[in-house]
């Protein structure tokens, strides 16, 4: 069985994770999709948010496993027992970040294959930090973000419990 993980902070999940993921799928038998923890970082979703909106965005795929992980991700790697760290892509700002990233992975885990997906290309716009500044200058985000979670994604924003 090949897995891969894909991870991030997922703040909040855009419909560029989503069509990350839905890519893995065409590769892989299992996709792991790690919301990473940085306990010196304070994200605008909490934790338990993101991975629910996670969760709810592939409830109905088995062969997709949302987790939380809060470490460097060569140990995400090592605990999923697979090498195959997939990154999205949206433009060569972001390739030039993975691509540094990758060479220090190297270092720490030599058999990690890091696996780069390109957005597609009505989402190269598309970031959490978008759909964030979109939420606070009360701006439509509806097409930043999966219409599976949009519900949910708006009672978070309403304080709706």
């Amino acid at each position: 069985m090949k897995k891969c993980v894909f991870s991030g902070t997922f703040d909040p999940p855009t419909r560029g994770h989503k069509n990350v993921i839905e890519t893995c799928l065409k590769i892989f038998d299992e996709v792991v999709v790690a919301v990473m923890v940085n306990p010196a970082k304070t994200p605008f979703f909490t934790t338990e948010q993101r991975l629910s909106l996670l969760g709810k965005l592939f409830k109905n795929q088995p062969r997709v496993k949302i987790r939380s992980f809060s470490g460097a991700a060569v140990d995400l790697l090592a605990e999923e027992d697979t090498v195959f760290y997939v990154r999205g892509l949206r433009n060569t700002v972001d390739f030039e970040y993975e691509n540094a990233d990758h060479f220090a992975s190297k270092k720490l885990k030599n058999d990690i294959v890091t696996l780069y997906i390109p957005a597609e290309q009505d989402d190269l716009h598309i970031s959490s930090s978008l759909v964030k500044n979109s939420v606070k200058f009360k701006k439509d985000y509806s097409n930043l973000i999966p219409e599976e979670i949009k519900e949910e994604f708006e009672k978070i924003i309403n304080g709706v419990k």
